[in-house]
This record gives structure tokens, sequence and C-alpha cells, in this order.
């Protein structure tokens, strides 16, 4: 599982699926050393550490920006049971998205000072797809069909003194008609752009590390899927 945490990812694995020791900068015994917020820096590893303490950690993370930390890896024995803890003391809320693609370009949007994708909360009862494909619809004023199925996102933050972690499903799509697109103002949004690979990269440079990592996971689809034609 993957947990972007204001800005940072957060990984929780099973210790078979670590990397190489030698990649990370601070390597930390979950069990025999006490973990120090303000000694993290760069790529971290923590082996063995409690739920508890995994969790104190996130929810810290939550409040406070960590400067010098580019990522922190948490390996157990049972990784399931730690993240199963965790999504215990947060309120999960879900929601769904698009990357929605038109002759080779990108569709994004820009709001609170930052190029993203369109994406929103699941309604009551409401099918995943079927979200995905309204708030694309909703935030963009473009007609959308879904392709096919990219993957999940998380991440934290904090609502009315509230710990949420929201799980985002993200859909490659097509494009079916832009000739009504439009930012949905009463989202925030200000502005609708479709944008070449060349420009993606330089405007999602600033953008959230999850939308990056989204990105990421839809051109990794593209090219498996290309190779397997």
């Amino acid at each position: 599982m993957k947990i972007f945490i204001n800005d940072i990812p957060v990984r929780i694995i099973d210790k078979a699926e670590a990397k190489d020791p030698s990649e990370y900068d601070l390597i930390i015994d979950g069990k025999s050393q006490k973990i120090k917020p303000k000694k993290l820096i760069d790529d971290v590893l923590i082996h063995d550490a409690a739920p508890e303490k995994v969790d104190e950690l996130l929810h810290l993370m939550t409040d406070n920006k960590f400067k010098e930390v580019d990522s922190i890896t948490f390996t157990s024995d049972d990784s399931k049971s730690i993240i199963k803890f965790v999504k215990s003391k947060f309120k999960v809320v879900e929601a769904a998205g698009g990357v929605v693609d038109k002759d080779g370009k990108t569709l994004l949007i820009y709001r609170q000072g930052r190029w993203d994708l369109p994406k929103g909360k699941l309604d009551k009862k409401e099918k995943k797809r079927a979200c995905a494909v309204r708030e694309v619809e909703e935030e963009t004023g473009v007609k959308v069909s879904i392709d096919r199925k990219i993957g999940v996102s998380w991440h934290t933050y904090i609502r009315n003194k509230r710990y949420v972690l929201k799980k985002t499903y993200w859909y490659a799509m097509e494009c079916l008609d832009d000739t009504n697109m439009k930012p949905q103002a009463e989202e925030n949004i200000d502005d609708v752009r479709w944008v070449t690979l060349t420009e993606l990269r330089s405007l999602l440079y600033g953008s959230y590390r999850s939308i990056r990592h989204v990105i990421h996971e839809y051109h990794r689809l593209l090219k498996a899927i290309h190779q397997s034609s």
C-alpha cells in the first residue's frame, strides 16, 4: 500500500518486497529503536514497527510537513494487519476520477493553484465507474467514456478536525465530445486544458506527487498495452 501524506509517499509492505537496503538513506529497526520524527531524512526504511507506532507517525505527518523526508517505507511480516489497523484509525472516503485522452493529449484542470486531474467523491450507493465519468464531465464539461482501470491512489488530509484517508479509483478515458469544455467554477476550478506529453511533464512538476504517480501508472499501462499488441 502506498499513501501520500502531505505529498510524501509512504509505503507499507511485506519484508520480501523491500528494495536493496543500500537504496535507503536511513534505516530504523522499529523493534529496538525509537522513531524520532525530527531525525527522519531523505528515503527512510523502518523495519518491524508496531501498528500503533506506524499510525502515530502517519497522523503526525498529516499534521506537519516533514520537509527533509523524500519517502518512508514500513516493512513487516504481516503488512496486511498494519494496513487494516491504519485504516481503522482514519475515516475512509472513496472517490473516482480519470485520465482523459484526445489525440494523444491529456485533460488537466487548474484548481487551488495547481494543475490536477478531474476527480470527486462517490455519492451514496454510486458505482465507482459512474462516479468517475460524472465527476470528469461535471468538472470539465467534456463527455467521456471509460477505456480501462488504471489503479488506486491513497492520500490523507484533515477535514473538520477529523483525519481522512481518501481512496481514489482512477480510469483511463477517451474524449467523446469537448465542444462544451468549461471549468466548473463551483468547485474552484479556474482552467481546463488539453496538454501534450511535454506540457504535461512541465505542468505537473509543481503539482501533487500523488497525481504524478497516477500519470506514471497511466503511461505504464499504455506501454504494456502497446507491447502486447
